[in-house]
This record gives structure tokens, sequence and C-alpha cells, in this order.
């Protein structure tokens, strides 16, 4: 199979090319560029697919396609033969499909409305940002034209595998399956840190909350995990790993080591407790990650002495993790932990709603927009945390469930990642007590 690609934009072209036909479809195939406008794929069989380029052809500004005026200002849903939904969302492109024996002609630019999510170029341009300066999901294209719940990059590869497969490709796919993500950030190790912490909620009970009956519980329940005759609500390390083990899946605990913030150093890697809990961890066979601290993500150097000093304390080596409270910055972030040699970056999905912030559920690797450079570290995007519920309200067990399983359900069609965020400290802990059911009904 060879593929001709459209001679501008290179390197942002061939990155595409290589996520979905290298990376997704696992397939073999030869590039080359040409000075055609569209791109031109041509199968084992000599049967050719066209896909027609609605985007970087059509860049003409000196400052490139990283401009707000770039992103689409509305989303087009067309069906055609193809189309692994009832639909499928059109990002750059039209909803033409000409159809031959020996060749299609796709209208829809699959390359550039992938690129743009993967990228998500959208978040370096716009300049939306939450109180805790994130880029909101409601800022974003897929919330507002409704498909941040699809797949919609998984969509375009099977709509283009279809495609190859009408015209007789005979070359075989990458086999895949579903497999399910578990990761626990830990912030929190107990409910409280120190005697200051228990005596300000204890205060806050009488005094702002004047609830007598909480304070006398609140004391017991101190009193009672200081002298071992109650387990500490966020001690759920054991429970969580027994449960992953029956169902042979790892568990992955991103473990945080400094900070500056009041949002940090809520625990100390080298107190006795934490220690005797990191090597049950080891010796379990689950895997240990890195949780860089609240203003990490922009702050290259704070980033790399947490890493240094936490392997140190661990004795041994982290690859992968997740920013603290999902901060991140498009493509500072990225960079910061490519240049200390982490494997695979959790952090990207949106704190406030869940779904495919970068719209697929596979990992693949890491395109820097501003250096225009294709990086060894791989996102495995986030699909679901359980604080998201917290925004919406929606702590309750029903809704949780079933939301939870739509998304399920949509990975496990398209053999994907399936990667949820579920906080040690929010499985037996006040209201978390009674949707902790729906944790382990995900799970089966």
């Amino acid at each position: 199979m060879k593929i001709f690609i459209p001679n501008n934009f290179q390197q942002e072209r061939e990155y595409i090319v290589d996520i979905l036909l290298g990376e997704f479809l696992g397939i073999h195939y030869e590039k080359y560029f040409h000075d055609q406008q569209d791109y031109e794929i041509v199968l084992s069989n000599e049967k050719k697919i066209t896909v027609k380029d609605h985007f970087f052809s059509l860049v003409k500004s000196e400052k490139g396609y990283l401009q707000k005026s770039m992103i689409p200002k509305c989303v087009l849903f067309s069906k055609n033969n193809f189309t692994p939904e009832k639909d499928i969302p059109i990002i750059y492109g039209t909803s033409q499909m000409d159809i031959e024996e020996e060749k299609i002609v796709c209208g829809i630019d699959i390359f550039a409305s992938s690129f743009f999510m993967v990228t998500r170029w959208e978040e370096y341009v716009k300049s939306d940002l939450d109180s805790y300066n994130r880029f909101p999901a409601t800022s974003s294209l897929a919330y507002q034209h409704n498909f941040l719940d699809r797949p919609v990059v998984n969509e375009y590869v099977e709509m283009l595998w279809y495609m190859m497969k009408f015209l007789g490709e005979e070359q075989k796919r990458r086999e895949r399956s579903f497999s399910i993500v578990l990761t626990h950030d830990v912030d929190h190790v107990r409910l409280w840190s120190n005697w200051k912490d228990v005596a300000r909620t204890m205060l806050g009970d009488l005094i702002l909350r004047k609830n007598l009956s909480l304070f006398f519980s609140r004391w017991k329940q101190y009193f009672d995990i200081k002298n071992n005759l109650q387990k500490d609500p966020y001690d759920t390390f054991d429970e969580l790993m027994d449960y992953s083990e029956l169902l042979g899946i790892p568990s992955r605990f991103y473990l945080m080591n400094g900070g500056l913030t009041s949002y940090d150093n809520h625990y100390r890697i080298d107190d006795p407790d934490v220690q005797n809990m990191i090597q049950k961890i080891k010796d379990r066979g689950h895997i240990i990650g890195f949780h860089p601290s609240f203003n990490s993500y922009r702050n290259s150097k704070q980033w790399q002495n947490e890493k240094r000093q936490l392997e140190e304390l661990l004795k041994v080596e982290v690859k992968e993790g997740r920013q603290h409270y999902l901060r991140f910055h498009v493509p500072e972030t990225w960079r910061i932990w490519e240049q200390n040699g982490m494997e695979m970056d959790m952090t990207l999905g949106y704190p406030e709603r869940e779904g495919f912030r970068c719209g697929c559920c596979y990992a693949f690797s890491v395109f820097d927009v501003v250096t225009r450079k294709k990086l060894n570290l791989k996102e495995s995007p986030l699909i679901i945390m359980e604080t998201t519920f917290e925004y919406t309200d929606e702590i309750e067990p029903e809704i949780m469930w079933r939301r939870i399983n739509q998304l399920k359900e949509k990975v496990q069609k398209y053999k994907g990642n399936f990667v949820l965020l579920w906080h040690n400290s929010n499985l037996n802990h006040g209201l978390w007590r009674q949707v902790k059911d729906v944790y382990f009904r995900i799970l089966k």
C-alpha cells in the first residue's frame, strides 16, 4: 500500500498519517509526498481512495494554522456507507462520498479532523480557562457540537478501514482487545494529615455548621483511627488491590512528592506508614507512577525535582502518571514529560465532563504543535474521573453507573483502553460510600 501526501505542512501530515494507519490500524504502507492537493491511498490491488484536503491546503497565513479563526464554526453530521455509527461528525470537510468499483473519493478530511482532536491545538489557540487555569470542556468544539461522548477519531479510522475492505484490501489490521486501565491518584493517604487538620474541622462543626453531634462523631472517628479501632477511610489500598487482582487487572497508584501550594504535601513519601504502603504495592505487582504537583504543569524545574526526589525515595524509576488537578497546558506540559523521560501521560480528560477529550480511546504518540515534532511520549486519554460527577451534583449510584457504562460500551466497541481514575480517598468516605458499588460494577 502507498499513500501520497500533499507536500505542505509535511511534519503535521506525516504525523497524523502515521497515527491513523500505523499506530491505530497497524498496517504496512509506504509514504510519498506529492504536489497534489489531496491525499491518495493506493491499495495493494492498485485501487484508490482519495481523501479530500479541507484544511492544510487552505492555510495561507504566515502564522500557519495555529489561529482561532482556523477552528470550524460548525460541525456537520453525515451518514455514508462506511460510517460505524448512525452518523459521523465532520470537523473538516464535506459529506461527499463518491463510490466506484476501482476508487472512492471521500470528502471528509479525516486526517485534519483527527489531527485537530489528538494534538489539542484547539486548546493552544483559545484563551478560555477555568478558575484553576484549565481549559474547560464547555469551550471545546466537541462539547459545543455534542460529540464529546464519542471517540470520533476511532470512528474515522473505522470508516477508512471499511473503505479499504470495500475495495478489496487484503492486509490484516492490528489485533486489539478492550482493556480497563485502573488508575488511582494518591492525593491523600490519611483522612487527617495532622492534629491541626482535625482541630480545624471540628471547630467548623461547632462554629460554622453548629452541629454538636457531628463534632462528637468526628472526635470519636479520630480517636478510633488513632487507636487502631477503626481503619482510616482513605486507606483503601489493600481493598483496591484485592479487587484488581480478582480481575487480573493491575492498579496504578500515582504518588505525589512536593509542591508549593495548599493543594499539595498532604503526606510524605519517607513516612514509615507510606513506605509500608508503597512496599505492599510493589510486592503485589501493581504499578507506581508519578502525580506531579499543582503548579508543576508549567514549571519544568519543579517537575524535575519532584520526580528525582520521588525516584530516590522509591528506589524505582517512574515512567507514567498524571498531573494533579488535571492541570495541563498544550503543548508545554507534554514537553516537560518528554524532556524528563516519561513514557505515558494519562492526564487528558476534562475535570468537569466525562468523555473523549482527545477524541479517541487508544494511546497515541504525542505531537508538539509549536516545535512541530512528534514526541516519544504517549498519551492515554482519561475517559472517566469519579469526581467529575461532583460538578453536576450527580453522586447518585444509578446516574453514575448509567453514564459510565455508556462510555465503557463505546470503548468496548472500538476495543480501546477504558482509562478510569478513582481516588483511593473516595471509596469509603462521606458521600462516596453510597456509590462504592459503582466502582465494582464498572470492572465486572
